[in-house]
């Protein structure tokens, strides 16, 4: 099970609604916050690539 920790280092203000939308499912509330995303899950994967540029990736 591949894991990443991914932490908000860019605002969402600003963004298209969709980009916000997608921080908002991978429970991302504000910024330097950082969660723990299951990368197996092809659906998370996709999510983390569409905002990665709002993002630091980093592999646990």
């Amino acid at each position: 099970m591949k894991k990443v920790k991914i932490t908000q280092i860019r605002s969402g203000i600003g963004r298209p609604q969709d980009q916000k939308d997608t921080l908002k499912s991978l429970g991302l509330r504000k910024m330097n916050h950082s969660v723990e995303v299951d990368m197996d899950n092809p659906c998370q994967a996709g999510m983390v690539k569409k905002v990665a540029h709002l993002l630091k990736i980093e592999e646990i």
